[in-house]
């Protein structure tokens, strides 16, 4: 059966991701990726000896790439036609630009977290949603947040129900590497509720949910408290039971040396993760809690990783490339090498 094809729009923080998550599918080609100019992230591509074919999204910049002899397949407009779904990866509003590009040619897409829901026939997630997506032209992903959020909350409201929950976000001000929020040293209350539990209710509609969120001097990584009414009361153990089912939400604890959000980047470097990435969320077993009949726990969000695994899920589901949720899923999972965790 021949190799889906796959062209990512923007070669940034998330498709240098989407690009690598990609390309270890052995079920789909990674064409090629597009950018506008010789950014960091193209300069260290070049130096690794090009292994992705690089398309110019704005060819007027050229002579850009030219003078630091960084070879050009073609252009934005030539990947499109070379594929049969793209990843948009670019800046927010840019993506519904490219749309108009992929409807020329008759492409499927996926667009990320920052565009408006209406770029999109269906707001996607993995788990949460599969089968929305399937033989849609165009899906919308979570954000990093939101669906860190939900891989949690559906892992528990498919085994026992789930009617409510209320989140506290902590969330980084911004990537490693970026300047553009500045040096500060202050926490940022945001008007509530959060677009990150608005967000949850338009993937689950079933669950009221609400939040506040607060941005925090940090880059690597959110944390996300969750306190949930569940349908039927479960134990602390029954919960961990199920979050160690799931691929994509790795159990921790603080008395192992998991302090925060700063243990699992270093963890991730560890183990030797490209860009110290990890594509789990994390959930820490002492911060499970009962507060009456709900319970509560705090998850880690690894903001620059976590969502590459649902727009691989996006792809599978727009192909129609599996039908089935878990099996669809459960590929992903398998060649971008998770494995169900029991814990460490």
């Amino acid at each position: 059966m021949a190799k889906v094809k796959v062209g990512v729009a923007g070669y940034g923080v998330i498709g240098q991701r989407l690009a690598d998550g990609v390309a270890l599918q052995e079920d789909m080609e990674l064409v090629g990726v597009a950018d506008v100019a010789p950014t960091l992230a193209i300069r260290a591509l070049k130096e690794k000896g090009m292994p992705y074919k690089l398309y110019s999204a704005m060819p007027e910049n050229q002579q850009l790439f030219d003078k630091l002899n960084i070879p050009i397949a073609g252009t934005l407009e030539d990947l499109v036609q070379n594929v049969d779904i793209m990843l948009d990866a670019t800046s927010a509003g840019v993506g519904a630009k490219n749309k108009e590009l992929y409807k020329r040619y008759g492409k499927k897409a996926v667009f990320q977290g920052g565009e408006k829901n209406s770029v999109a026939d269906v707001f996607f997630h993995g788990y949460a949603n599969y089968e929305q997506g399937l033989g849609q032209d165009f899906l919308k992903l979570t954000s990093c947040n939101t669906t860190g959020l939900i891989r949690a909350v559906d892992c528990i409201d498919r085994k026992v129900g789930v009617e409510k929950v209320a989140i506290t976000i902590i969330r980084r001000v911004a990537d490693p590497g970026d300047y553009h929020r500045g040096l500060t040293n202050a926490l940022q209350v945001d008007k509530a509720p959060s677009h990150q539990a608005v967000d949850l209710m338009t993937i689950m509609p079933h669950i009221d949910a609400t939040g506040i969120l607060v941005h925090a001097p940090v880059t690597h990584g959110h944390i996300i408290t969750v306190l949930a009414k569940t349908k039927q009361k479960i134990s602390k153990e029954t919960l961990l039971e199920y979050f160690r089912e799931n691929a994509r939400i790795r159990v921790v604890r603080l008395e192992d040396g998991f302090l925060g959000n700063a243990s699992l980047f270093k963890y991730a470097r560890d183990l030797g993760n490209p860009r110290g990435d990890m594509y789990e969320i994390a959930v820490w077993e002492e911060s499970i809690v009962h507060s009456g009949d709900d319970i509560m726990f705090a998850i880690n969000i690894p903001q620059e990783s976590d969502v590459i695994p649902e727009n691989i899920d996006a792809i599978r589901a727009a192909l129609r490339m599996q039908n089935d949720r878990m099996e669809a899923v459960g590929l992903t999972n398998k060649y971008l090498g998770m494995r169900p965790n029991k814990g460490v």
